[in-house]
C-alpha cells in the first residue's frame, strides 16, 4: 500500500523547507549583485537547439526547454544583468536526477567573459549551502566541499588524465575513438562516442572533493557557444560538477547570426535524421543576435542544487508535488 499523502509529505518536508530557504538566498544573491529577475514566456515558437531533447507541444507552440532564446533577445534590447528562475519542460526525462518538469536558474552578463559566470556559479552554490548551514554537497557516497577552491580542467585534459585517451581530442579525427579502443557501432557518430566517454568515465570523477569546472568543449559539442579566438576547434563552454552530478552548463555566447543559423540547421538536420522530428528555427532570436552585445550565460539545475545541498535521496524529494 502506498503511503498516505500526509505521510509522504512529512517524509519530504525537510527537503522542501530547505528548498524554500535556498530559493530566498538565491534571489537575494542576484539582487545584491545588480541582476534583474525576468519572466520569459513559457509557450514558445521553438524550444531550442538540442538534438536529443524532446519537447512538449502546446497550443501551436512548445513549452520551453530553456528561456535562453528569450533572454538573449532581452540582452539585445539593452538589458545587461538578468536572471530567470522558473519551470521548464523536457518530455520523457525521468529518474533520480531527472524530472520532465523542473526548475531552471538561468542568468546572463553582458560584456563579460564566461570566467565571470563560472565565479558566479561557485558563489551561488556557496550561498545556497550557507543558507541551510550545509558544509558539503553529497550524492551517492561522494562529498563536495563548496567552500573549497573549485577545480578546473579542459575536456581535452580530462580525456587524457581521467579517461586515459591519447591523441588530440580537438583534431576532428574520425578515427580518434577507434585509436583509443572504441570502434563505433552501426549508426553511432563521433558525438555519440564523445558522450559515452564523458558520461561513463569522466563525469563520475568530477566534483569531489571540490566543485569542478569542465571547460573548452569541441566545437561540435556546443551549438550556442562562441569559438575560442586562438583555436576555432574549441568552444568556450563549461559545465559545473559536484559529486559526479552536472549542475550547470554555460557559454561565452555566440553572437554571429549567420554562424548560429548554420549550427541550428545542422542540429535540426541531425534531429530529423535520428528521430524524425525537427523544431522550427526561432527567427526572432536570430534577428536579435545581430544586436546582442558580447555576453556570457549559464543554466543551472535548481532542483539538483537543492537535492545535493539538502542531502536528498532523489530529485522527487525536493519537488512540491
Amino acid at each position: 500500500m502506498s503511503p498516505s499523502p500526509s505521510a509522504r509529505h512529512a517524509d519530504r518536508r525537510p527537503f522542501l523547507l530547505a528548498r524554500a530557504t535556498i530559493l530566498k538566498a538565491v534571489r537575494a544573491w542576484f539582487d545584491a549583485h545588480g541582476f534583474i529577475e525576468v519572466e520569459p514566456a513559457m509557450l514558445v515558437a521553438s524550444p531550442g537547439a538540442e538534438v536529443h531533447t524532446d519537447a512538449i507541444a502546446a497550443d501551436g507552440g512548445y513549452l520551453h526547454t530553456s528561456p535562453e532564446f528569450a533572454m538573449k533577445r532581452l540582452l539585445a534590447a539593452g538589458e545587461t544583468r538578468i536572471f530567470s528562475l522558473g519551470k521548464v519542460w523536457r518530455k520523457g526525462e525521468h529518474g533520480a536526477l531527472h524530472a520532465p518538469e523542473f526548475t531552471m536558474l538561468e542568468w546572463y552578463r553582458a560584456d563579460a567573459p564566461y570566467t565571470d559566470i563560472m565565479a558566479d556559479c561557485a558563489a551561488l552554490v556557496r550561498a545556497a549551502c550557507a543558507a541551510i548551514n550545509a558544509d558539503r554537497l553529497s550524492w551517492k557516497g561522494l562529498a563536495c566541499d563548496p567552500f573549497a577552491a573549485p577545480q578546473s580542467l579542459t575536456v581535452g585534459d580530462a580525456f587524457k588524465s581521467i579517461a586515459g585517451f591519447t591523441g588530440d581530442l580537438y583534431a576532428d579525427d574520425p578515427a580518434y575513438f577507434a585509436a583509443n579502443g572504441m570502434p563505433s557501432r552501426a549508426g553511432e557518430t563521433w558525438s555519440d562516442q564523445f558522450a559515452q566517454v564523458v558520461v561513463s568515465r569522466i563525469e563520475p570523477k568530477l566534483g569531489a572533493p571540490a566543485l569542478t569546472f569542465l571547460t573548452e568543449y569541441p566545437i561540435a559539442e556546443a551549438a550556442l557557444a562562441r569559438r575560442k579566438p586562438d583555436d576555432p576547434r574549441i568552444a568556450l563552454r563549461f559545465e559545473l560538477y559536484a559529486c559526479g552530478v552536472e549542475l550547470a552548463n554555460g557559454f561565452d555566447e555566440l553572437t554571429d547570426p549567420i554562424e548560429q543559423r548554420a549550427r541550428l540547421l545542422a542540429a535540426m538536420d541531425e534531429k530529423q535524421g535520428r528521430y524524425g522530428v525537427r523544431w522550427p528555427i526561432d527567427e526572432a532570436f536570430l534577428e536579435a543576435l545581430a544586436h546582442m552585445p558580447p555576453a556570457s550565460g549559464v543554466a543551472l539545475g535548481f532542483d539538483r542544487l537543492v537535492m545535493l545541498a539538502a542531502h536528498a535521496r532523489k530529485i522527487e524529494d525536493v519537488l512540491w508535488t
